[in-house]
């Protein structure tokens, strides 16, 4: 990779943003979520000039968007704006826009609004988006759990079921009380159990006139059990401690037809469900498709072992967006904490080709993985075998969070919300408010029209 501006005069040559600085090579970064955050910080005390490209104006922690969805926090708690956590990157600037394009031979990206932005390196960091395997109704009926305005939805959805069910009780009856969570998963755990905290302790209490002990909430896994990643005691730990909450399960079966009254199920089983959750996979964003680069399964894009794109070592991808794998050929979990790593290798990378250096392999360290069931109750893994369920998995998970997330603002809005949840057994926001955009850039996600960069 060679990251000086090209001396023959390339769309990409001296064309940083930057004039006073035209000779410094230009650095595009695609994504503002945690791997594209990382490059930044790795290149701010370097001689280059860095653009930030991002649809949304914010980053989001998605790690808790489910507790904006379940009332347990706000948006603004789990978002920070991206130009206040650049604004003193000497060289680095923000774009907001959404890349619909790119001329990798030119070295230039298009953007929505039909401007072109050159580049002497870039770095593909644009995340995932949901897919929904073909499954007749599911984009238009099923709510995927992947951005601010996902989360927001979901709270409003749930909430106006509730207030539909306390007008006319025979709503309960054709499912209004009950979410269909499609996923076995981390996110599909932790949303089923952040639900059934959220119908016992806070919406009993809003409803005293609605028979809330026949709100449900149901997974719906493909496979034979939960969090198939993890150590059956673990899996055990978390389907029975669901199961003291009031969660139900479908193993064994799969989405065939979600409707806007509920999900049929391989099994022939029809499951009236107003809110069904989609929590069953992810794909590359859809910039991968557009980019006219190789790509490899789930949509994400071939890379070599130092993550640049063959033929292209000016290109590099990370995160969910990539197609790296391990010594084993296994393609790297769609996790926070590879993209972090990913982002942190990416800005070494642009370095070492600074300084005249060859490319180094990445190498990921795993740090294990967990999941949170509810108050005083989460698992943890480790890469080295250790297991830990219960209270210190959840005060774990807990501190972990609390150190990643972006900005010190949001990590003590977080914990101040979290110690009133936990001593109140209360919730916030329970708002039945989703202005028309956020509604309009929800469904048309939903829809796939627009590429999610971020």
């Amino acid at each position: 990779m060679d990251p000086r501006p090209d001396p023959s005069g390339s769309p990409a040559s001296g064309q940083s943003g930057h004039p006073e600085a035209a000779a410094r090579p230009h650095v595009v970064v695609v994504g503002a979520g945690h791997g594209g955050l990382e490059i930044v910080r790795g290149l701010k005390r370097e001689a280059v000039d860095v653009t930030l490209v991002d649809r949304h104006n914010y980053h989001t922690f998605q790690p808790l968007l489910y507790q904006v969805a379940t009332a347990g926090l706000q948006p603004g708690d789990i978002t920070q704006p991206v130009r206040h956590i650049v604004h003193d990157y000497p060289g680095t600037a923000f774009r907001m826009g959404t890349v619909t394009g790119a001329d990798v031979a030119a070295r230039t990206l298009t953007l929505d609004d039909a401007d072109t932005l050159p580049y002497d390196v870039l770095v593909v960091a644009a995340g995932a988006s949901t897919t929904f395997f073909g499954t007749p109704g599911a984009e238009a009926h099923a709510f995927p759990l992947k951005s601010v305005s996902d989360a927001v939805a979901i709270r409003a959805h749930v909430l106006e079921q509730f207030e539909a069910a306390d007008r006319d009780a025979a709503k309960v009856e054709e499912g209004a009380l009950t979410v269909a969570v499609v996923g076995g998963g981390a996110t599909g755990v932790e949303m089923a159990g952040a639900l059934a905290e959220l119908f016992d302790h806070v919406l009993a209490e809003d409803y005293p006139a609605l028979d809330v002990a026949r709100a449900e909430v149901v997974i719906v896994e493909a496979g034979p059990d939960l969090l198939d990643a993890y150590d059956p005691q673990i899996r055990a730990y978390a389907r029975k401690t669901l199961e003291r909450r009031g969660v139900t399960f479908r193993f064994g079966a799969k989405v065939t037809r979600v409707e806007e009254g509920g999900v049929a199920l391989s099994t022939g089983e029809w499951l009236p469900a107003k809110t069904t959750v989609w929590a069953a996979g992810v794909r590359a964003n859809a910039l991968a498709d557009r980019l006219g680069l190789p790509q490899t399964r789930g949509g994400r894009v071939v890379v070599d072992e130092a993550l640049h794109v063959p033929g292209h070592p000016e290109i590099l991808v990370i995160g969910d967006v990539a197609g790296a794998h391990d010594a084993h050929g296994v393609l790297y979990p769609q996790v926070a904490q590879v993209a972090i790593q990913q982002g942190r290798h990416a800005a070494r990378e642009v370095r070492r080709a600074l300084r005249g250096l060859e490319p180094v392999p990445f190498v990921y360290r795993d740090p294990g993985q967990m999941a949170t069931i509810g108050r005083n109750a989460a698992v943890l893994q480790t890469q080295g075998g250790r297991r830990m369920t219960g209270l210190l998995a959840w005060l774990a998970w807990l501190l972990i969070h609390v150190v990643y997330l972006v900005g010190f603002r949001n990590r003590v809005q977080v914990l101040l919300s979290w110690l009133y949840n936990y001593f109140t057994y209360d919730r916030g926001p329970r708002l039945i408010f989703t202005p028309e955009s956020a509604r309009a850039e929800a469904a048309a996600e939903r829809a796939g029209i627009h590429v999610e960069v971020g």
